[in-house]
């Protein structure tokens, strides 16, 4: 079986460095205070061999108030429940990934990594869209997956709560490299893990990270950005920090050419993408969570946590859980891998679980090893989490 989403998050750990923090004391503080608790076991709860957790989790509540997370393959399904504390696997599949050969048609293989509802009914979704052309004949000059990767964050949609989601007609790129696939073969390209959405106000926020590229006019800077929209049923709204203001698009390069597209800046201190980010409702302060390897300014390969009043400037990012991650030699880990850290609060007031008080879920998967090789063999978890903010 093979595994592109965990191949991307391999391929972007030598993308950047370790980004500078705003110093001074720390604004949060998370403490571990419970053991590990499975959520899902594939050799036990699978539908078929796509149920694997492969994304950080989502969720949201329903029209009736039950629980929808989403977080598994490209065949995408969810688990339901009444609450976060009893969720299973519903084997309907709620989007395909079509496989296509057309990369215009945005439907090779996609991962439901973010969605926002306001009546629990209609669910506006980010995708994270893979284009393999290593894997269509005539697409690719190498037959290496990575040197041929080409990635967009694009929308999809559902109206029956969750139960069914249907990709924008024609397609709508949320935010994607401003040349086709075939252009600058031979690296990574594009946007893609998606953060979850989040409000704040008439706002509503999620993180992207990107290659970058290097194009005349408009070189664009490796990292993570942070995109704003005030509408997330309207995919086209979303514009990315510039520096100066939320400005930049990123259109469809298949429906026209931009001769000097816009840029987002980089937001520091993510050095790969963000898993999730909720507010503390008591004082307002941002919370987020990632995943790093032992470099620079990360002691020690885990989840790492940083916290901000204002999502632009954050402090120094500090360890949360300690293991080796999806960025590490899979060769040492004896004991398996960590990926796709997320934060969910059960008592959350918000439909879309973008908020938090003093207490949490750290949502997280595990990976079994075999030698050299990542297998399929993963486990979701969630282990609760004390949240102390200071004033």
């Amino acid at each position: 079986m093979t595994r592109p989403f965990l191949r991307t998050l391999l391929a972007l750990a030598s993308l950047t460095g370790a980004a500078t923090a705003a110093s001074g004391p720390p604004l949060s503080a998370l403490t571990l205070v419970g053991p590990p608790i499975v959520v899902f076991k594939a050799g036990r709860d699978a539908c078929d061999g796509a149920d694997v957790p492969d994304a950080p989790a989502r969720a949201f509540r329903d029209a009736s108030g039950a629980v929808a997370l989403f977080g598994m393959h490209y065949r995408n399904r969810a688990l339901r429940g009444p609450s976060l504390d009893a969720l299973k696997l519903d084997c309907a599949v709620v989007l395909d990934s079509g496989e296509k050969s057309d990369p215009a048609l945005y439907d090779d293989r996609s991962w439901i990594t973010a969605t926002w509802t306001q009546d629990g009914k209609t669910i506006a979704a980010l995708l994270h869209h893979e284009y393999q052309a290593n894997e269509h004949p005539g697409r690719c000059r190498s037959k290496v997956y990575l040197e041929c990767w080409y990635n967009t964050v694009v929308a999809a949609a559902s109206t029956d709560g969750g139960r069914r989601f249907v990709r924008a007609t024609p397609p709508v790129v949320v935010a994607g490299a401003p040349f086709r696939q075939e252009v600058d073969q031979g690296r990574h390209r594009g946007f893609f893990n998606p953060s979850n959405i989040f409000g704040d106000g008439r706002w509503r926020y999620m993180f992207a990270s990107t290659t970058g590229w290097d194009l005349e006019g408009s070189d664009q800077a490796a990292g993570v950005c942070l995109f704003r929209t005030d509408d997330p049923a309207d995919p086209a709204r979303w514009r990315a920090w510039t520096g100066i203001g939320f400005t930049a698009a990123f259109p469809d390069p298949y429906t026209g050419k931009v001769a000097h597209p816009a840029t987002c800046k980089p937001v520091a201190p993510f050095p790969t993408p963000v898993g999730a980010v909720v507010r503390h409702r008591a004082s307002g302060a941002w919370i987020a969570v990632f995943m790093a390897k032992k470099a620079g300014d990360f002691p020690e390969s885990g989840f790492y946590w940083t916290s901000s009043r204002d999502l632009l400037t954050w402090d120094r990012p500090r360890l949360l859980l300690a293991g080796t991650t999806l960025y590490d030699d899979p060769c040492g880990a004896r004991d398996g891998l960590i990926a796709y850290p997320s934060l969910l609060d059960p008592a959350a007031t918000g439909r879309n679980f973008d908020d938090t008080g003093d207490t949490a879920l750290l949502t997280y998967v595990t990976l079994r090893t075999e030698g050299c090789a990542i297998t399929s063999d993963r486990d979701l978890l969630r282990r609760p989490l004390a949240i102390k903010v200071w004033p």
